[in-house]
């Protein structure tokens, strides 16, 4: 299996940059760079971090991220194991002030700059500003020259005039990784990402970054800016929260898959997140396929 890595530093400042990815398995490492870029997951599922956003992306996730954002997305191991799931993805990168030199409409211009600052803490489109979106996303791969520039554009007024997202790493979220500490969590992320369904040993953590356990902890605080325990717990509830979803699984279950050796635990953790209990959690998504409940979108998960 042979991971895609998404890759930027060859692009020129000004460049419009569209990428089709069809391959096994999404294993981009974690990394940031001086482009915004619009991720739209035709197919596959699995958990994303974005700054310090921790959830999970399935098929038609469509998010856009400023510049200088760090983010990560890997497809789940159950993705991964059947051999015919396939990643579909198109990605596209864009300079933020691609937008200066073809227009010197003010107004424009306040809308995309409005939507690049929110961009910052990474948005995720939902409704029917995903649909009109990704149709476009479709065929941007083909397209060449000036059809490809308009299609763009197009898809930049969609984002900028819509109020249908939310907004993923939170309001205090600063940047503060450099290339070193890069290598570093990625392996961390890359750990936990893969192994989160059993007992997290901290001295295999940190032996990852070559620092003993009590340096790693600090490093690791000091740039995910939460503790480890609270970075796994939040991985595993949002696990927890994409199980729910079906229904053949009891709470029992769905507690012993995130990777929990009790239900005191996961139903004290789940609450403490998401500001549910397990039982209101499912509920509440019985109720919204019903229609009698508002997006989950207000939800972390």
């Amino acid at each position: 299996m042979k991971p895609e890595l998404i890759e930027v530093n060859h692009m020129g400042a000004k460049a419009l940059k569209v990428k089709r990815l069809e391959t096994n398995a999404l294993i981009a490492s974690f990394h940031f760079h001086e482009l915004c870029e619009l991720v739209w997951i035709e197919k596959s599922y699995g958990k994303r971090i974005v700054g310090d956003h921790i959830g999970n992306f399935e098929d038609h996730d469509l998010v856009l991220m400023g510049p200088d954002l760090p983010h990560i997305w890997q497809s789940d191991k159950n993705f991964l194991s059947e051999e015919k799931n396939k990643v579909k993805s198109t990605v596209v990168y864009f300079p933020p002030d691609f937008l200066l030199g073809l227009t010197d409409d003010q107004n424009t211009l306040n809308q995309v700059d409005d939507l690049i600052r929110k961009a910052g803490r990474g948005l995720r489109f939902y409704g029917k500003t995903n649909q009109e979106v990704t149709k476009i996303l479709s065929k941007l791969p083909q397209k060449k020259g000036i059809d490809k520039i308009v299609a763009f554009l197009r898809i930049m007024e969609v984002l900028s005039l819509s109020n249908e997202y939310e907004l993923l790493a939170s309001v205090t979220f600063k940047n503060p990784y450099d290339e070193k500490d890069t290598n570093r969590i990625n392996k961390v992320y890359q750990y936990l990402m893969q192994n989160f369904q059993r007992d997290i040993n901290l001295k295999e953590v940190a032996d990852l970054c070559n620092l003993t356990t009590n340096s790693f902890c600090r490093f690791f605080k000091d740039r995910a800016q939460k503790s480890l325990t609270q970075f796994v717990n939040e991985i595993r509830i949002g696990h927890a929260c994409k199980l729910l979803q079906n229904s053949e699984y009891s709470i029992s279950e769905v507690c012993y898959a995130s990777g929990y050796n009790n239900l005191t635990n996961f139903n004290k953790f789940f609450k403490q997140i998401t500001g549910m209990k397990p039982t209101e959690y499912r509920g509440y998504l019985t109720n919204r396929l019903k229609g009698s409940e508002p997006s989950i979108k207000s939800y972390r998960y």
